[in-house]
């Protein structure tokens, strides 16, 4: 194996090995914290995992055990769905075994196709016929997808709306998972290799940029950082603390419109000194600062109100969307609009 090949080999295995470690670690996160959605999301890179390590082994590693082989290839039946479910998750509310819908019947094809037409003996089967059949429900998993995360994408076009660190998350899982299916998908024209490199890149890019939004040291954080050695004066400051409770006594929150420069002028101060109150004073975006009061407008509405439904709750409180509120509940309180209201009972 000359040098060339030695790197490849290097980076796509490391990348499914640093894959398999990642839902290790997601699944040990999701039985300590009993959250659903990180289930989905250490499934998700398991199966992806197996279906790298297969294809790295069969490009580099001859006379491959035939069972290794079909195992890899069955794990693809389950990538799209374990996206969609853990996306869906993440946006709406979710029906506790909803996800059996999605997973047990593919199980069910895989075991019988499995048994019936094994790799060993029908190669050619495999390779064809059913390979286009895998990533043709791949491709309609992610299709699904991405409707599911329409919301999310509103946001980039929708300056009032500020993208938060778990929408570039779920884009991040999203676009991934498709670069991933392009990467297998155009293998045939190119390389093998193709897609369990572009999962290594992607994998890392990923975390790159995380770990780089974390230290708030990217483009994404021009908005916190342009405020440096700018400090407000501290009577403007005070000024500004006291004038805060007319967002709560004027019901300013409800409104689903609200913008920065909204608030500002009730508070009698320009739309910059207010967004870099919020920023160095609080360390909170004109989104989450009005979306805390919706939160709590919305608490209160659940453990008071019988009458509304949950969906309109959220229009109550200023949400303009069934799925923009139990997006944003869950990703402030931690739990979904009904189990929280399913607590207070």
């Amino acid at each position: 194996m000359n040098i060339e090949s030695q790197l490849i080999f290097f980076f796509s295995a490391l990348g499914a090995f640093n894959g398999f470690f990642l839902s290790f670690y997601f699944a040990y996160k999701a039985k300590k914290s009993g959250v659903q959605s990180n289930y989905f999301l250490a499934l998700l890179l398991l199966v992806l995992s197996i279906r790298i390590v297969k294809s790295v082994f069969f490009y580099f590693v001859s006379g491959l055990s035939t069972t290794f082989l079909q195992i890899g290839l069955s794990a693809c039946f389950l990538i799209g769905p374990f996206l969609f479910l853990y996306i869906q998750s993440q946006i709406r509310e979710t029906k506790k075994y909803g996800w059996l819908l999605h997973i047990a019947p593919f199980l069910l094809i895989i075991t019988v196709v499995g048994i019936i037409f094994p790799y060993w003996s029908n190669r050619e089967l495999w390779s064809t016929y059913f390979l286009r059949i895998i990533y043709l429900q791949w491709l309609a998993y992610i299709i699904l997808s991405g409707f599911m995360l329409r919301p999310v994408f509103k946001k980039l076009f929708h300056s009032s709306e500020k993208f938060q660190d778990k929408d570039l998350w779920l884009t991040s899982i999203f676009f991934g998972t498709t670069f991933i299916w392009i990467g297998y998908f155009v293998a045939s024209f190119t390389s093998y290799i193709v897609g369990a490199l572009s999962f290594s890149f992607i994998l890392y890019l990923i975390i790159l940029v995380l770990t780089f939004r974390r230290k708030k040291t990217t483009l994404f954080f021009d908005e916190k950082v342009r405020y440096k050695n700018k400090e407000i004066d501290t009577i403007v400051v005070d000024e500004i603390s006291n004038k805060l409770k007319l967002v709560q006594d004027k019901a300013l929150f409800k409104n689903a419109n609200i913008k920065l420069a909204d608030v500002a002028a009730e508070l009698n101060t320009s739309p910059h000194t207010l967004s870099q109150y919020l920023n160095d004073n609080l360390g909170k975006s004109f989104s989450l600062f009005i979306n805390e009061y919706r939160i709590e407008e919305a608490k209160k509405l659940l453990l008071s109100n019988d009458n509304f439904t949950i969906e309109v709750i959220g229009y109550e409180s200023g949400f303009n969307s069934k799925s923009t509120f139990f997006t944003t509940f869950k990703n402030i309180v931690g739990i979904t609009p009904s189990a929280y209201q399913k607590q207070g009972e």
